[in-house]
């Protein structure tokens, strides 16, 4: 049996390899559009081509979140965080964290469709189309984080 607390050999080779680009911006429109175009260049760097679908959906992801984070966790003074994280083989995960904790979006699953007169209520929607999974969580000290996740492709295997 093996404890929990201790790293097998392919966790270590996982932890290694995963490529990780953790970024604060102002909680402004500006930081929001920043945040989205470093994603999408991050991206490049890591040989996800900046014209591809995979691409695209991760600028529209973190584009949504980044303008929530702004829109409705913001708090005078204080940044957002973009994390993303890119584990070979596997997942493409976006993180977005505010100081507000106490404004929490309904729990994945569960939005209601705005209708169409509303001028809002539709980001979290179209995170939940793009990506595989999404969910909130507390982040310490204080605030939220915006986690959503977006199974890599898996590439043809050559003989």
């Amino acid at each position: 049996m093996t404890n929990p607390a201790t790293p097998t050999a392919h966790s270590d080779r996982a932890l290694h390899d995963a490529r990780t680009f953790t970024q604060r911006f102002s909680s402004t429109p500006r930081g929001a559009r920043l945040a989205r175009r470093l994603a999408v260049l991050q991206l490049d760097r890591w040989g996800i081509p900046l014209a591809s679908d995979l691409s695209g959906a991760v600028a529209a992801v973190v584009a949504e979140l980044s303008a929530n984070a702004v829109t409705h966790g913001l708090v005078p003074g204080r940044d957002f965080e973009l994390v993303l994280t890119r584990a070979p083989g596997a997942v493409l995960r976006v993180e977005v964290s505010d100081a507000r904790g106490d404004r929490r979006p309904p729990a994945s699953g569960s939005l209601g469709r705005p209708g169409h007169a509303d001028d809002a209520g539709r980001g979290l929607l179209l995170v939940e189309a793009l990506a595989d999974r999404w969910s909130v969580h507390d982040r310490v000290p204080v605030g939220k984080t915006v986690r959503a996740e977006l199974d890599l492709p898996r590439r043809p295997q050559h003989p």
